[in-house]
This record gives structure tokens, sequence and C-alpha cells, in this order.
């Protein structure tokens, strides 16, 4: 029962993945061979931040709110 529930989930994000992308190609004026800089840019801000978020987390209290002064 769990593999179904599983495979279930698995083909939703599937379909969600397939439908962002066709939106993005419908409403962009993007040529085929262009998608691959927008959506690697997309790829390594979320990267990027959840490394910023872990990197925060590791941080003792004190280094936290010089953090938060500087920004």
């Amino acid at each position: 029962m769990a593999k179904a529930s599983k495979n279930e989930s698995k083909t939703s994000y599937q379909e969600e993945l397939w439908n962002a992308a066709d939106k993005l190609r419908a409403q962009s004026s993007l040529k085929t061979n262009e998608f691959s800089t927008p959506v690697l840019g997309l790829i390594f801000l979320k990267y990027a931040d959840y490394r910023f978020a872990d990197a925060v987390k590791k941080l003792s209290p004190n280094d936290t709110t010089l953090l938060l002064k500087i920004r």
C-alpha cells in the first residue's frame, strides 16, 4: 500500500513539474535552446538559499546576533 502512495506522490510531483515547464514555455518568448539559463539560475538560487539556511543553523546564538546586525 505504501508503494502505491509513493508512486502516486511521484506522479503528482512529475505532473506538477511538467505543468510548470509548460507554463514557462507558453508565457515566455524563449526558444527551446534558451530554457537552461533561467532554469539553472533558479536551481542555483534554491541551492544557495538551502546552504545559507544550513549555515545559519550551525552558528552559535552569538554569531546569529552578529549576522542579524549586518543585514
